[in-house]
């Protein structure tokens, strides 16, 4: 039988003269403590609706993980803390190592010590997708995971070694990742996967839980960010299998950026140095402005994310001049210290508020944490500056047309830059809303155009594509409101805008 949660003690006031500062805290405290107990009291009901024993305990655990996260929520909250922006820092020299620095690997001895983890629990839903993200074709009619695939058994079948592919996904992509992986029951790979946890949306007026049973709607219920991982690994029994296995280093990435591919050099060096976490970073441009970036706080390397900034300082923030580099969320792990801290201290990791609104109008609260926020509980952790090529995420339907295009082909899985493209850079591809959403996108381009010479392309309005165009220079296309614009089938754009009511004859 499950235990019950308990509340953290809150201690009595003690008397003291009744300032308004004073009183003003006790209230705080107060409520503070009806929250934690109320909230307690709802999770232990959620429990009791679970019927089988097996079941039970596991949910159990999981609640008492999320309330855990609750009861600090509210002391942060009660005591109003908030970062000392004065006392942020630049990192340190030494806290950042770049890539090119790196002694190169020989010796694939470390590969055999290595597993990979994907974080896979998104929803492709900003590009109109309902089902897993990774299941999204992305180049040559692979999707994400095939690529992921084809990228480790190319890895195990060519240096003998035995890396496994661990899957993390959440209670929205599980089913369909299951799915998807039994296509690949021939490779030379073993696949794991397990679940992250499955939190309770919070009310924000009441401090309530919005489910009122455990298997009550998705809708009630969040996954709560990556920094989810550690505490899943453990519960999930995945990070003993993988010690259990000899394996001591982890490389995760999220399953959309395709440039995070195993690096031989990066895992020598954490042999070599015994760094218990790397953290990839990369330079910033102007398009990266919201990520996460490490910092010097008091003498130790901290992750700094743009929601933990307070709202007057999120211009310093974003300004490159002060903080150079972001969180790719390529990170490296040694698991040994892992199971160290989850066996002793635990992964305290920065809480994210994420205010949202229900379909039905109602605001509620998801507590999330990121996994780069981990680096403060490890020894030697610090960052390696990493080349751009290291982080190619699709988060939109114009970073798909950059990776469908012809600037890329595929090497065993992996992204390579096409040779014949003059400069290092790739283009910058700016599309409209109209082609905000998957299926919008695959009925506006027949084929997708070829961009081998493109410098910047954008596009508004209402445009359609022909096949085998060919763009090149900067190519602006607006189509005004009731407007159509199509470009035909083997038309070439060269340094052209183009604007108004367009057809085949006109260009």
């Amino acid at each position: 039988m499950s235990g019950s949660l308990t509340a953290p003690q809150l201690a009595t006031p003690t008397k003291s003269p009744r300032t308004r500062g004073v009183s003003a805290m006790h209230f705080k405290s107060a409520t503070t403590g009806v929250a934690t107990k109320t909230m307690r009291n709802e999770l232990n009901r959620l429990v009791q609706t679970v019927p089988d024993t097996q079941t039970k305990k596991a949910f159990d655990t999981e609640m008492q993980s999320f309330f855990y996260l609750f009861t600090r929520y509210l002391a942060e909250k009660a005591k109003n803390q908030e970062l000392d922006w004065d006392r942020i820092k630049s990192p340190a020299a030494d806290q950042i190592v770049p890539y090119d620095k790196l002694p190169v690997a020989n010796d694939s001895k470390a590969m055999n010590k290595l597993a990979v983890l994907k974080v896979n629990g998104g929803l492709g839903t900003s590009m109109g997708m309902t089902g897993a993200k990774s299941a999204l074709e992305v180049k040559d009619d692979m999707t994400f995971l095939d690529l992921t695939v084809r990228q480790i058994e190319h890895l195990n079948t060519s240096q003998r070694v035995d890396v496994p592919l661990i899957l993390m996904t959440s209670f929205n992509t599980h089913d369909d990742t299951l799915r998807i992986i039994k296509k690949y029951a021939n490779q030379q790979l073993r696949i794991t996967t397990f679940n992250q946890s499955r939190y309770p949306r919070i009310l924000s007026e009441s401090l309530l839980p919005c489910p009122h049973f455990a298997d009550d709607d998705k809708k009630n219920w969040y996954p709560p960010g990556h920094g989810d991982l550690y505490n899943a690994l453990l519960h999930s029994g995945v990070l003993d299998q993988l010690l259990a296995e000899g394996k001591e280093y982890l490389f995760v990435s999220n399953s959309d950026n395709l440039g995070a591919v195993v690096d031989q050099n990066i895992l020598q060096y954490m042999v070599d140095t015994g760094a218990e976490f790397l953290m990839e970073v990369t330079d910033k441009t102007k398009a990266d402005v919201k990520g996460g970036t490490l910092i010097d706080y008091e003498g130790s390397i901290r992750l700094l994310e743009i929601a933990q900034v307070p709202s007057e300082h999120v211009e310093d923030f974003k300004a490159i001049r002060k903080f150079k580099i972001f969180n790719t969320n390529n990170l490296w792990i040694n698991l040994k210290a892992l199971k160290r801290i989850m066996d002793t201290e635990g992964m305290e990791l920065e809480i994210i508020v994420n205010n949202k609104t229900t379909d039905d109008g109602s605001a509620v609260v998801q507590l999330e944490t990121a996994a780069g926020a981990a680096i403060k509980h490890f020894k030697n952790a610090h960052g390696i500056n990493v080349p751009r090529s290291r982080f190619l995420p699709v988060k939109s339907c114009s970073d798909l047309l950059l990776i469908k295009s012809d600037i890329y082909s595929l090497e065993h899985g992996q992204l390579v830059i096409n040779e014949n493209r003059l400069f290092g850079t790739t283009p910058v591809i700016k599309l409209g809303d109209h082609f905000k959403k998957i299926q919008q996108f695959q009925k506006r381009f027949k084929k997708i155009p070829k961009i081998l010479e493109l410098d910047h392309l954008t596009v508004t309005g209402d445009v359609y594509f022909g096949r085998n165009v060919t763009l090149r220079g900067t190519v602006i296309i607006v189509a005004n409101e009731g407007q159509r614009i199509d470009i035909p089938d083997g038309c070439i754009l060269e340094n052209r805008l183009l604007s108004g009511n367009l057809t085949m004859t006109e260009l």
